[in-house]
């Protein structure tokens, strides 16, 4: 049967072959559709990534300043292979690609580490939907008027349980000072002992430098208590800083995202002084992620103690938990636990702050 067939019909068509020594399998690329997977879970590793730590956020770029020098700031977006993973100030980040920093030129986030600090919050106590506003931040100052407009204890008790809970240290700082004494208000958080600075337009400025000084510190507080002017004291060229690191290439200043500036040291360079993440003025301060256990949990004493108590202990003490294990503590840690019940009654409290 093989005779009857011609013999251009046997001959291998030479131009098929040459295709085929050309190309295999491995060329043919097939886009996933929606119903697909990706072939394979293997990511690249890049570890010629350089870290970078992220001090602003526009519009799906960041602002990233490499080796934490405020002068080697290059614009990133995020990689593909991250998908929708979350990018706050204070990130530390892996970039990859042109890291010139040069104008319209654009890197890649292709990692972001483990955070070791996170200020979250929730839009309103009702809200199940936390976000972070800023990472890795070792200190928050809470920033507070004692006049014009008044101070309002619900927002600082609320401010104290987020950074508690975070792992964040708390440091409350009273501007307007004289328009009003500090004593009686800082009081009320003496047996929690966070430290207490004045930052008034006539109060100096040392004490706060003092403890700012080499520490990534967020500021917030309550539009019109003087934080921005604070911001400005601390940072001469603020409000350049600002313009080049929250427009992220685009010319833009936004006033709703959080910045991270640096301070200047001793030499006035700003290379080894700290940073300072100017948040946007706070309107609500929800906290429906936050539990009791949660709060308790971030004082190692407290955290003991609570392991002893009833399961759905609140402890909040009598009459509604009167086994709370809480209750025998003594000393200054009882006065610790009421200063922290305290806390609690303002998570638990539906007022404005």
């Amino acid at each position: 049967m093989g005779d009857d067939v011609e013999p251009e019909q046997r001959r291998p068509d030479r131009s098929a072959l040459l295709t085929a020594r050309r190309y295999d399998e491995s060329d043919v690329r097939v886009r996933p559709g929606k119903g697909s997977r990706p072939r394979t879970k293997t990511r690249p590793e890049h570890k010629s990534a350089e870290t970078a730590m992220v001090v602003s956020v526009d519009r799906g770029r960041w602002g990233c300043v490499l080796g934490d020098d405020p002068d080697r700031l290059v614009v990133a977006m995020r990689a593909r292979e991250l998908g929708r993973t979350p990018i706050v100030v204070g990130d530390q980040v892996g970039v990859v690609g042109d890291v010139s920093g040069r104008t319209d030129t654009l890197a890649r986030i292709v990692r972001v580490e483990e955070r070791s600090t996170v200020l979250r919050r929730t839009a309103d106590d009702t809200d199940p939907f936390e976000r972070i506003v800023v990472a890795n931040a070792s200190q928050l100052l809470i920033v507070v008027a004692l006049a014009d407009p008044p101070p309002r204890t619900g927002f600082v008790e609320r401010a104290l349980v987020a950074a508690y809970v975070g792992g964040l240290a708390p440091i409350l700082c009273l501007t307007k000072g004289d328009l009003a004494d500090h004593a009686e208000f800082a009081a009320a958080f003496a047996d929690l002992d966070v430290p207490v600075i004045l930052a008034g337009q006539d109060d100096p400025l040392g004490p706060v430098k003092d403890a700012l000084a080499g520490k990534v510190t967020a500021l917030i507080g309550h539009s019109g208590v003087g934080k921005s002017t604070l911001v400005n004291r601390l940072v001469p060229d603020a409000d350049r800083a600002t313009g080049v690191v929250s427009g992220v290439g685009k010319g833009r200043h936004t006033s709703t995202q959080s910045v991270a500036l640096p301070l200047p040291d001793a030499t006035g360079s700003g290379r080894s002084g700290g940073w300072v993440i100017d948040t946007p003025g706070i309107r609500s301060f929800g906290l429906a992620h936050i539990s009791p256990d949660d709060v308790f949990g971030a004082f190692t004493d407290l955290a003991a103690a609570i392991e002893d108590c009833p399961r759905g202990c609140s402890h909040l003490g009598p009459p509604a938990d009167p086994e709370c294990a809480l209750d025998r503590l003594e000393g200054e840690a009882a006065r610790r636990v009421a200063a922290v019940r305290l806390l609690l009654v303002a998570l638990n409290s539906n007022e404005a702050w």
